[in-house]
């Protein structure tokens, strides 16, 4: 049973020059446990893309199913739960309370959900990424790399079945780039997560099992990599 599908989804937006679409009849197939990257040039719709399988968004046409069950023509509170203890979140910009600090922002998604043993798994989690010293460091306190290494401790620690990477990298330098990536993989492959990435790094897309390329909002290939 695919982990999550599309069905010739496509989103349109109003424009001053009309309506433009920004994802165009788009029909894929994810698996469980396997890691797709989506690579396409600047404004071909990638994250947008990402949003509308994340459902973050809704597409004009067409449906989302995740695990089986319509997942696109629910409301925005339904989607949400939906995801919740199902899908984790990495993003370009980190998206940490700057004001917590890093072991709180990791502890925040499981207080939310009620869970009990949350100070206890934050720290794990922490140590996993090795950021076990930087636990009580506001965010703001950090570089963008350790950042980045707690939104992967926090993207992780709710134990999700899909993981949404959004550029993962794209914010950092070379070398921090390189280890929050090794991580990424890493405790991925450890928690059997099913991995859907958006990059415009190559080296990034070559580690994954499949290549979905995205041209002008389409499709234009689906490969085995890496």
């Amino acid at each position: 049973m695919p982990v999550l599908e599309s069905r010739r989804m496509t989103k349109e937006v109003t424009s001053p020059d009309g309506r433009l679409t920004i994802i165009d009849d788009v029909s894929l197939v994810i698996r469980a446990g396997e890691s797709v990257a989506i690579v396409g040039p600047s404004g071909s719709g990638k994250s947008t893309l990402l949003a509308l399988l994340a459902g973050l968004d809704v597409p004009t046409r067409g449906e989302v199913r995740l695990e089986d069950r319509p997942f696109s023509v629910l409301d925005e509170d339904g989607r949400a739960r939906a995801r919740a203890g199902r899908v984790g979140f990495v993003f370009q910009s980190f998206h940490l309370v700057p004001s917590m600090t890093a072991e709180e922002n990791v502890r925040l998604p499981l207080e939310l959900a009620g869970v009990v043993e949350a100070p206890e798994r934050a720290m794990a989690a922490l140590a996993a990424v090795g950021l076990l010293g930087r636990a009580r460091h506001r965010a703001r306190q950090l570089s963008g790399g350790e950042q980045q290494r707690v939104a992967l401790a926090r993207a992780f620690v709710g134990r999700p079945a899909l993981l949404f990477a959004d550029e993962p990298t794209g914010n950092l330098d070379t070398a921090s780039g390189e280890q929050v990536a090794d991580l990424l993989f890493d405790l991925n492959r450890s928690a059997g997560t099913t991995l859907i990435l958006v990059t415009h790094e190559q080296s990034l897309a070559a580690r994954c099992d499949r290549t979905l390329a995205l041209i002008a909002g389409r499709l234009a290939d689906d490969s085995g990599c890496g």
